[in-house]
């Protein structure tokens, strides 16, 4: 690439040549320079010089497409952790922000009032059997008698009766004992999901309460991460176009596409995540879609809240120029021209296809 001043002369329209290379104007430099001495160069009253201006010489060649798209990463699940058991809290057995498994017990609370209870509700379950056996055994033994009219018939209908009742109490009993032990079992909390857990909102000692839910921790699960989207309805469209056309690179074998995470310091994140299309409507004021990327993050080195930028490679344009955003500019209408050096040194405006940029230079595919 070079550069080189040139004088701006007359203007003409044509096509772009198929070989060779492009020679634009990069920069309108008029006025720049040592004006006193432009003026006395013309006898100060004569009519100003043409503005001198910046030439680029641009080669065609191929380019990876991208499209980036900011966002911010959030966790792929997140669960508080809240008492279920009224209590005092006798003990926390996590360190906090460390990873924990699903399951894995993260706080005990005194259980023994639970304990107290399931004693009690197995006792009244072994009292209702102990009078189920009683009132089996009466109405079996009044069934012959009936027949021999030994004993009456409203006499065993009422110990069938009582059998039939007893049965009741003992399937009663069998459900308070259940739901003892499960109260029981709320006196140990575990972690409902695996992830990391953050800061205790308690400590030992603390009085809990099963009627408030008292929050307890929140566990969050960043392995993987979920990158969250927002853009206009219409690039989203062009986003599926793209990538039912193949244009998008896929991530892997299946059929989302491959994105790439760019930190904010501007490093390229090792992790390549996959798009994923989530919501279904547009959002009616503002015509926004969101849209989801899945983030793997094994190493935990990004953080939900972090502000990322999303690259999605769209394929190789073949025979493209890159030319700088200063050579580029737009008709009333929001066409783009470009200023030519022509075979003959002449300036001339043509119009380009220049829909895409990378860094400081649109990238330029007709003309």
């Amino acid at each position: 690439m070079t550069s080189e001043p040139q004088a701006a002369r007359s203007f003409s329209t044509h096509r772009l040549a198929a070989a060779g290379a492009l020679v634009v104007l990069a920069a309108t430099l008029a006025a720049c320079g040592d004006k006193s001495g432009a003026a006395a160069d013309h006898g100060g009253g004569g009519a100003p010089p043409p503005p001198e201006v910046g030439v680029v010489t641009v080669q065609p060649g191929t380019v990876q497409l991208s499209t980036e798209l900011p966002g911010r990463l959030e966790p792929s699940r997140v669960a508080q952790v809240r008492a279920r058991a009224t209590g005092i809290l006798l003990k926390r057995n996590f360190v906090e922000g460390s990873d924990v498994k699903a399951g894995q017990v993260l706080y005990k609370i005194d259980a023994a009032p639970y304990d107290a209870a399931l004693q009690s509700a197995q006792a009244q379950l072994a009292q209702a059997q102990a009078q189920l056996a009683q009132a089996s055994a009466t109405a079996t033994r009044y069934k012959p008698l009936v027949a021999a009219r030994a004993v009456s018939q409203q006499d065993y209908d009422a110990a069938v009766a009582a059998e039939k009742a007893a049965q009741a109490q003992v399937a009663a009993g069998h459900a308070a004992v259940r739901t003892a032990r499960i109260n029981l079992g709320y006196a140990t909390v575990t972690a409902p999901i695996s992830g990391r857990i953050g800061r205790s909102l308690v400590t030992e000692g603390a009085l809990l309460s099963a009627q408030s839910a008292t929050e307890l921790a929140t566990i969050q699960q960043i392995n993987p991460l979920y990158l969250n989207i927002t853009r206009p309805a219409t690039q989203v469209l062009q986003l599926r176009e793209a990538l039912r056309s193949g244009q998008l690179a896929r991530s892997g074998k299946t059929e989302a596409a491959r994105v790439q995470v760019l930190l904010e310091n501007g490093q390229t994140y090792g992790e390549p995540g996959r798009l994923l299309f989530t919501d279904l409507t547009v959002d009616p004021t503002t015509g926004q879609v969101g849209l989801r990327a899945e983030v793997p993050n094994p190493q935990g080195l990004l953080l939900p809240g972090m502000y990322v930028r999303a690259r999605l490679t769209q394929g190789v344009q073949e025979a493209a120029f890159l030319v700088p955003h200063a050579a580029v500019t737009r008709d009333p209408r929001g066409n783009a021209l470009v200023m030519v050096v022509n075979g003959e040194g002449k300036v001339e405006a043509r119009p380009v296809k220049a829909e895409q940029s990378l860094g400081d230079r649109w990238v330029v595919t007709e003309g």
